[in-house]
């Protein structure tokens, strides 16, 4: 693509060129080219294209792609706060859930403990009943025994007595009594 210039431009000659260069140094020494007056328009006119372009993009594609990106980073971290309010609800169900089962086991363990020492007690209770049984068997048949020898022995105490009382008789006073005499006084002193 070629360069086409859009005004004829004309080589001064040699007279009028020291004109325009002196007029050029005038214009140059003017300052800044944008606070000259004469070129306001075009910069406000410009910056007025600017504006409208940049307003057009900033409403028409930046915020709508920065309102998506808050929109879904929101709604992340809505989903994120919802799943971990019901993970920590679950969380509780099963801690409740895991309490309830330790005190059914405690309680379980209660009742067990105290079938296991009413069954130990009952269990002694009953030894207890037929060692006492054997026991009182013993002591019936033990005293039995002692009944016979103390009759056996008092049978032969009165015997005694009467051999004893007999002699007595008989060392004290000389003479002997008799049986019968023996027998009536012995069953009156005893």
């Amino acid at each position: 693509m070629a360069i086409t210039p859009t005004h004829d431009v004309q080589i001064p000659a040699h007279g009028d060129l020291h004109a325009e260069t002196q007029a050029a140094a005038e214009h140059a020494s003017g300052g800044l080219p944008q606070f000259e007056f004469q070129h306001w328009a075009g910069q406000i006119g410009y910056l007025l294209i600017l504006f409208v372009i940049l307003y057009v993009l900033v409403a028409k594609v930046f915020t709508p792609r920065l309102r998506k990106v808050m929109d879904e980073r929101a709604q992340t971290i809505d989903s994120a706060i919802a799943a971990a309010r019901s993970v920590q609800a679950e969380a509780a169900e099963q801690a409740e859930a895991a309490r309830a089962e330790v005190e059914k086991a405690r309680a379980d363990a209660r009742a067990t403990a105290a079938a296991a020492k009413q069954r130990v007690t009952e269990e002694f209770n009953a030894r207890l009943a037929a060692d006492e049984a054997v026991v009182n068997a013993r002591i019936a048949d033990a005293e039995s025994a002692i009944a016979k020898t103390r009759d056996a022995a008092m049978t032969n105490v009165a015997t005694i007595a009467a051999d004893a009382a007999g002699a007595m008789l008989d060392r004290l006073t000389g003479s002997k009594a008799t049986d019968a005499e023996l027998a009536a006084a012995i069953k009156g002193a005893v």
